[in-house]
């Protein structure tokens, strides 16, 4: 008969000093390393040394008056459309967050209609919109009207470039803020009933600031889209950056040097939409996060710090 010994053993223990720390290996992220490293190599080299770019072209025109102002018109186009598109929106998602049975099938039938028809659509309906009716009234509904514009001489094609642009916006950021609004948790509004704090002033002061923190991101990607959907209002001859640089190819021939020089300046505006994000992020973060994440400029000091602190932390030990 065989017995079994159940006493524990003894595993001799290595000193903690005597351990060999042995580097954890990672080929996979080496690998990958080299292969990004190489093929953007070989995209620098493409745009270095191939003379199809004409950088010299690009460089010239960069700064040209009319892509100047073809930049500033697509600035200006954007901001409107952005301010009138947030706004309507705001109260759509209102209407549709609403009570009344009548201003949540309003809200959302606007919302349908919009976000199905195309955007170059209705950019050409509003910019034919004196075909329909030639003048616009200002009156009683239904009843007399006090004033009369032609509505060639009000909706021009910078107008109807707002119009469409703003009231297709509206409806996606309808959809943002509504969003933003479902995301404030629910013992916020309870709270704030409770306090007997008017329905207004709860919207306003507690939970729209918490929505904010939904809603930016997503309302700066829609701005950058913005930027980039100007672009299409070329159907209507307007002045913009991308229909200004399609003249000048279209007359000089020099279509792809002409390409580039908008791709930079949507870039260029896309970096500084990115800045303007990050600061209103910061912003309303305060009361989310215990520490705001520092700014580019604090962290660009405290880099700099902490390098002259090793720097003068090395002299002196080389002393």
């Amino acid at each position: 008969m065989t017995t079994l010994d159940t006493r524990p053993t003894t595993i001799p223990q290595t000193p903690y000093d005597q351990l060999e720390v042995v580097p954890a290996r990672h080929p996979g992220r080496w690998l990958a390393t080299g292969v990004v490293a190489v093929l953007l190599a070989m995209v620098l080299n493409s745009l270095v040394t191939n003379p199809r770019w004409e950088w010299d072209v690009v460089g010239a025109y960069l700064t040209e008056e009319s892509i100047v102002r073809g930049v500033l018109t697509t600035i200006e186009l954007t901001a409107i459309t952005a301010v009138l598109g947030f706004a309507l929106g705001t109260v759509l998602a209102l209407m549709r967050l609403s009570h009344s049975p009548l201003l949540r099938a309003v809200s959302w039938g606007y919302t349908w209609v919009f976000r199905s028809v195309p955007l170059i659509l209705q950019l050409l309906l509003w910019y034919n919109l004196a075909y329909l009716y030639q003048h616009l009234d200002l009156g009683i509904p239904f009843g007399p009207s006090f004033a009369s514009v032609p509505t060639l001489s009000l909706i021009d094609k910078f107008g109807a470039a707002v119009l469409g642009l703003g009231l297709h916006q509206a409806a996606y950021s309808a959809e943002i803020v509504r969003a933003g609004i479902l995301s404030v948790d629910q013992g916020q509004h309870e709270a704030a009933a409770s306090l007997g704090i008017p329905r207004r002033r709860q919207t306003t002061r507690i939970v729209l600031p918490q929505a904010m923190r939904t809603i930016v991101p997503t309302a700066v990607n829609e701005v950058i889209g913005l930027f980039k959907g100007t672009s299409i209002v070329y159907v209507l001859a307007l002045g913009e950056l991308f229909y200004t640089v399609s003249v000048i190819y279209g007359r000089t021939q020099r279509v792809l040097p002409m390409l580039v020089v908008a791709a930079i300046w949507y870039v260029v505006l896309t970096t500084v939409v990115t800045v303007v994000q990050y600061y209103v992020e910061r912003h309303y973060a305060r009361g989310a996060v215990r520490t705001l994440p520092p700014t580019p400029l604090q962290r660009l000091r405290r880099n700099l710090t902490a390098g002259i602190s090793r720097v003068s932390a090395v002299r002196g030990a080389t002393r």
